[in-house]
């Protein structure tokens, strides 16, 4: 079914005819909330009608889609409306191609990209495989592109220039970010507010804090790009990191002055960083700005504010704050739940964490792998082994929220390998690997290693680890080697 919207058109929806759906289409996939789950099926809904929507209102729909990483729902929307006959202009195309990789992984965007008509193969398309090659770290391809992008003469922009100099930034190799700056200025490309942000990130990198106040006066001079909010939350947190908190106070009222529009990101990144350099008072005083500016509070702005309150210590404000929360949530989110849980863990205040946990099931919000995170920590510290199991499973059975599987740290597994190894308990230790291999494909040399030195410690015997070895491909020391000829007895 075509969808026809010529660029003139109004972008009123109440007149509509009845051919069209009856509201704005991205208020219909929020009609009962952001999850994942929710949008998808006002998504599903939506397609079984067949309803046309303007072109217009599927772009800003997969902007705010895209905002929100909701990328599954986002990209079955594009390739629903490009098999109703919505157009895709190339600017369509490369964004269509970021959420296949997003969703599908770097092959299938890969063969996206050599699909597309050589007319879509612009500086667009380019870059945002570009983007996606720095997004997963994926050094050499992203400098063979690049290089492919200049033999071109692409007219090429700050951004594929910001998306390197980024993926440097993650791979720690901020000493390539000054070439990379030296040829963005013999090729006069102009820099952007993103462009001085990770070269300021790049000197913090190497403790270079003069260089990044160079930085700031080198863009003030130019006076062709203005800094906005980020760049002074930027320069806060690399201050706050550096332990100047005078300087990096300075920088937030700075902040402050640049965020006329009032942006909800900059109110919390002002909470977050007075939280860090210890400023109690600052905290409430932006808070109150942000109510006054946000009278319907997002659960997001109270996630950000207990967190502010739990690390700096004020737990009777955090649970102020959580109270009232609790008290107007249409929906009760467990990630705000586990920032008063982890306040208390932290606190050793274990009844008063699993009391939130309990208010949390009552209210529908089930414990979430972060939830059973925070309690393994706690039980990690105090000694508690046979409870950290426990809490091992359930964050392993539930998985994370991004449908990936949830994975305990190296420290945690050596840990409570070696606690069954000291207390000679088999039966522990397999059934602790049984829930593991739910979640990672291969155990490793060091897992076998302490599980054949529990068996030895023991004295019990198992025909079958040397399978299990050669199955598992692993190599184990010399040592272990020994015991297995006293272990693996018929």
């Amino acid at each position: 079914m075509a969808l026809l919207q010529h660029l003139g058109r109004s972008k009123s929806v109440a007149k509509r005819s009845k051919k069209y759906l009856e509201e704005a289409l991205y208020t219909r996939l929020f009609k009962e909330g952001g999850s994942e789950l929710s949008v998808r099926h006002q998504l599903n809904q939506f397609i079984k009608t067949h309803k046309r929507v303007y072109k217009w209102e599927v772009g800003d729909t997969l902007r705010k889609l895209r905002q929100r990483k909701l990328y599954y729902p986002a990209l079955k929307l594009s390739e629903t409306m490009a098999k109703r006959g919505m157009n895709k202009t190339v600017s369509d195309q490369a964004i269509h191609l970021d959420l296949v990789a997003k969703t599908r992984g770097i092959s299938a965007a890969e063969n996206y990209f050599i699909d597309l008509p050589e007319s879509s193969k612009n500086h667009l398309c380019y870059g945002a495989l570009l983007n996606c090659y720095c997004k997963e770290l994926m050094t050499e391809k992203a400098e063979a592109l690049m290089e492919k992008m200049k033999e071109l003469n692409l007219p090429l922009s700050s951004m594929p220039y910001n998306s390197l100099m980024t993926l440097y930034t993650k791979t720690e190799q901020p000493e390539k970010i000054p070439a990379i700056i030296q040829e963005m200025k013999a090729s006069h490309i102009m820099f952007d507010a993103y462009t001085y942000n990770v070269w300021m990130r790049a000197l913090a990198a190497v403790n270079d804090i003069t260089g990044v106040e160079r930085v700031i006066d080198e863009m003030k001079r130019d006076g062709r790009v203005a800094g906005d909010w980020t760049t002074y939350s930027n320069l806060a947190s690399i201050y706050v990191d550096a332990g100047l908190f005078e300087k990096a106070e300075k920088a937030l009222k700075e902040l402050e002055k640049r965020n006329a529009c009032k942006d909800l990101s900059a109110y919390q990144f002002l909470i977050t960083l007075y939280g860090r350099t210890g400023n109690l008072l600052e905290v409430y005083r932006v808070w109150r700005s942000l109510r006054l500016a946000f009278p319907k509070t997002a659960n997001i702005s109270y996630l950000n504010m207990i967190q502010a309150l739990v690390n700096i210590k004020d737990l009777p404000g955090a649970e102020k704050c959580f109270r009232e929360w609790e008290s107007g949530c249409s929906i009760y989110d467990i990630r705000i739940a586990n920032a008063l849980i982890g306040g208390y863990a932290k606190e050793g205040l274990l009844e008063k964490a699993e009391e939130i946990k309990e208010r949390a099931c009552r209210r529908g919000a089930n414990p979430n792998a972060k939830t059973w995170e925070i309690f393994l920590d706690y039980y990690m510290k105090k000694g508690e082994l046979k409870l950290a199991v426990d809490c091992v499973a359930n964050a392993i059975s539930i998985g994370r929220g991004d449908g990936k599987k949830w994975v305990p740290s190296s420290v945690v597994v050596s840990s409570l390998m070696g606690h069954f190894e000291q207390e000679k308990d088999v039966d522990s230790a397999e059934g602790f690997l049984e829930n593991l291999k739910k979640a990672v494909d291969n155990l490793g040399a060091e897992v076998f290693e302490s599980l054949i030195r529990t068996y030895a410690a023991a004295g019990r015997t198992s025909p079958i680890i040397r399978r299990r070895l050669k199955m598992e491909n692993v190599e184990v020391n010399e040592a272990c080697k020994k015991l297995l000829d006293t272990i693996c007895v018929e």
